[in-house]
């Protein structure tokens, strides 16, 4: 995708967990659970594979459906049920970062506009974050989306609600598959290993910057001019330090 670049940011789109608050979700579990549910539905074992869980239960579902699809359907839909009860089980014990709001309000003053996407479901995000929309211009949730990231269209539908232009966006997250969805919708993509994703896994995706935290990027990006330089990010807080 061909994208006209232009100097300064003017919207910025993050990832919630892992980014700007704790995570606490434990995917290996999450998709231990997922190959119980299918075995006692299908009486049959599923390994699980690489691939994220909500694309495995994608995956299982349209196998099953081929043969029984009454089954088919009660294993989505039951599957789904268990990540959202797992997701909300880890918002009550989250938090965000010390640096979330102060970063936001930073932003939003400078004339940046901001947006959250997540692949996480909204109930268990206003959990952590109840006064989100205080914060931040725009928020999408699984639920508000067709198709949740890597698909470009999670990150484009967030910036055309925000009205930033793609070669004036950052895309920023704690995961490669956020570094994906930025390089497919063509936006700057900065990956920050305060989640689970290591320095090497954020730079082998394509991060153009990569940083402790959003703290340490804001100051980054302060440095290179492509946000405001009135800006103060120098405070130290203990979760970006």
């Amino acid at each position: 995708m061909k994208i006209e670049r232009q100097h300064k940011i003017t919207g910025v789109v993050f990832d919630f967990d892992g980014t700007l608050a704790e995570l606490h979700l434990d995917f290996v579990e999450m998709k231990r659970r997922i190959g119980r549910l299918y075995a006692d539905i299908c009486n049959g074992a599923a390994d699980a594979p690489s691939q994220p869980a909500l694309e495995w239960i994608d995956s299982l579902t349209a196998d099953l459906a081929t043969r029984e699809r009454s089954k088919a359907l009660a294993f989505h839909r039951m599957a789904h049920e268990l990540i959202v009860d797992m997701e909300i089980e880890a918002a009550y014990r989250g938090r965000l970062f010390d640096f979330t709001r102060p970063i936001l309000e930073q932003l939003r003053a400078a004339g940046v506009r901001t947006a959250i996407i997540t692949r996480n479901c909204e109930t268990a995000v206003r959990i952590v974050f109840p006064d989100l929309d205080e914060y931040c211009d725009g928020f999408l949730s699984r639920d508000h989306v067709a198709h949740v990231k890597p698909d470009p269209a999670h990150l484009l539908q967030a910036l055309q609600h925000i009205c930033a232009a793609p070669g004036a966006a950052l895309m920023v997250g704690d995961h490669p598959i956020d570094m994906r969805t930025g390089l497919l919708a063509g936006v700057l993509t900065a990956g920050v290993f305060s989640g689970n994703a290591s320095r090497a896994d954020l730079e082998q995706s394509g991060a153009e910057w990569v940083a402790h935290s959003c703290l340490e990027l804001m100051r980054q990006l302060q440095s290179a001019r492509l946000i405001g330089t009135g800006l103060d990010f120098n405070q130290d807080r203990r979760q970006g330090a």
